[in-house]
């Protein structure tokens, strides 16, 4: 029998893990109502240094659900946010869940271009945004179902010093404070929405009782490999399960006072629900910072270090780098979380030895509320491994050409998985919702393998492997072997179109400083590391490679620009 039919994984599970947990009907609402009634008076948010307790947060979180609900949204409705970190960005997405609305979540550094297909598909009629978008909401406006807009200005919620130190009169401190925000003319202000004016104090105003876990909460729009962005929808449910499986995953959360360090965007299912989320169901500070910028977590290290920071191997590689570099003490880092991107073993061992805190890999998507999978947070995880099935969640491994086959074990194949934090489906898609599943199996289009113990490692996404001669080249692979090479600081593999309608195996690279491209010296490396057919055929230099939000490289972005540049 497979791994996935004897769930041989639950061997390395901890005493703390159990196999299956009650998720009952909860919903965010719940968890949201429980966690005032215990923990009002703790600090909620962290901002720069000044904090709001829980019961502060409340407050404004029932002053917008008012001012909302006074704008005409109800049950059902979508709301746009689109906001970096901030408390503002807290308040926003609970005061519309509390209207038994949806929160669509957008990156606030999008385009009109990027932005107005999502907001012809969901609809919203009211967008919570950083006022330095106003001039492209505006352009919404005219072409889409947007109507008010409110703006947010992320220095109102800073400590009062540094509100005043940003009106100085000098050339840097404008140059700061016009990074931060800017004039949002026919907008309603965030100050105003939470004034007595538009919607009152909201004191009587209760999470709607007909919201349940198959209610959707949220809707994020990815892309996938191909296509135009797709909404996800991710219900009351969804969230909560991930919350709940994450809890029992990491030993001790929660029963002592947390930290979680937000610098992974909250418009990423990712960073909203390893911090928006869980910190709510745990009672945790959220330390919020408006972009992951190592000076401003370098600051946070120094006088607010988190407990729990969730991240991306570049992240902890450069905090590292920061803290080496300026001796910053960052020890005191209990947990963190890795996902997005392969986490090389000489990160964690860095890591951990700054922080004397763990730092395990995990994997998933955004249609899974994001986790599926981690590694054991003690001494079975297993590096180069994504690790095991969550609680309750199901993945086996399917033969491509039929995915009723199980692989066998030690074999690639797609990625299938089933649990209670996989989505129900896209928003207004049905036709790509039934291709993304197979029966109750999400397909998540990810080439991996489970060994013959439960561990899974990831290979390539399906329509990034390169088939070159007859054979399959996976670029993760390639990457990993050329990583080594003292000259690379990083690469992307990807597959060169040839006339013949097969394809070559290339490497785009970026340098470290004073190195010189040697396309022959490279091939020598590869040859020693690697099949001859996974060599790279030529190699070419970019100065930069594209990435999305979180610092993961785009493969596919990149190939399309090879081909550009070289005229294939």
């Amino acid at each position: 029998m497979s791994a996935y039919e004897t769930k041989a994984w639950l061997q390395y599970y901890d005493e703390w893990t159990p196999h299956s947990l009650d998720y009952d009907n909860t919903t965010l609402l719940d968890v949201y109502d429980n966690n005032l009634a215990i923990n009002a008076e703790k600090s909620a948010t962290w901002f720069f240094g000044r904090t709001q307790t829980y019961a502060e947060l409340d407050r404004q979180v029932r002053r917008a659900a008012a001012g909302l609900r006074a704008f005409g949204v109800r049950p059902g409705d979508k709301v746009a946010i689109i906001l970096p970190n901030c408390p503002q960005h807290i308040a926003a997405f609970y005061a519309v869940l509390k209207l038994g609305a949806t929160v669509v979540e957008h990156n606030p550094l999008y385009t009109y271009h990027e932005l107005k297909g999502p907001f012809a598909d969901h609809g919203a009629r009211v967008a919570i945004s950083w006022d330095k978008t106003a001039p492209m909401l505006e352009k919404l406006r005219d072409s889409t179902s947007l109507e008010t807009v409110i703006s947010v200005n992320m220095i109102e919620a800073m400590p009062r010093v540094k509100q005043l130190a940003l009106r100085l009169p000098i050339k840097s401190v404008r140059e700061s404070r016009e990074a931060l925000s800017a004039p949002a003319p026919n907008s309603v202000p965030w100050e105003a929405l939470i004034g007595s004016a538009i919607g009152g104090e909201g004191t009587n105003l209760v999470s709607d009782p007909l919201v349940t876990k198959e209610s959707i909460a949220l809707i994020l729009y990815t892309s996938g490999t191909t296509g135009a962005p797709k909404g996800a929808q991710l219900s009351h449910g969804n969230l909560f399960a991930n919350c709940l499986q994450g809890k029992n995953w990491v030993p001790g959360l929660g029963d002592q006072d947390e930290r979680m360090l937000a610098a992974l965007p909250m418009f990423h299912a990712y960073g909203l629900t390893m911090v928006a989320t869980l910190s709510v169901y745990i009672g945790g500070e959220m330390v919020l910072l408006p972009a992951p910028k190592i000076p401003l977590i370098m600051d946070v290290m120094k006088k607010h270090t988190p407990t729990w920071l969730p991240g991306v191997p570049t992240l902890y590689e450069k905090i590292v780098e920061a803290a080496e570099k300026d001796n910053v003490d960052i020890s005191g880092v209990r947990n963190s979380f890795c996902g997005a991107a392969t986490l090389p073993v000489a990160i964690v061992e860095k890591w951990e030895e700054a922080t004397g805190g763990l730092l395990v890999e995990g994997y998933g998507l955004t249609e899974t509320s994001p986790i599926i999978v981690g590694n054991p947070m003690n001494e079975n995880r297993r590096p180069g491994y994504v690790g095991i099935p969550f609680p309750d969640t199901e993945v086996r491994i399917a033969n491509p050409d039929d995915l009723n086959e199980t692989c066998p074990d030690g074999t690639e194949g797609e990625v299938l998985v089933r649990g209670p934090q996989v989505f129900s489906g896209y928003l207004n898609q049905p036709e790509a919702t039934e291709e993304s599943f197979h029966g109750d199996w999400y397909c998540t289009g990810d080439v991996g393998v489970m060994e013959e113990d439960g561990f899974i490692r990831l290979v390539a996404r399906i329509k990034e492997v390169i088939i070159t001669g007859g054979f399959n080249v996976y670029p993760a692979e390639v990457e990993e072997a050329m990583r080594e090479h003292p000259d690379i600081l990083d690469l992307a593999v990807v597959g060169l179109p040839r006339e013949d309608g097969s394809e070559e195996v290339v490497a785009c690279v970026t340098l470290g400083e004073g190195a010189a491209l040697d396309p022959e010296g490279l091939k020598t490396f590869a040859r020693e590391r690697l099949t001859r057919y996974k060599v790279p055929r030529t190699f070419y230099h970019f100065e930069e490679l594209a990435r999305d939000q979180l610092g993961k490289i785009r493969r596919r972005e990149v190939q399309e620009e090879l081909i550009r540049i070289t005229n294939r």
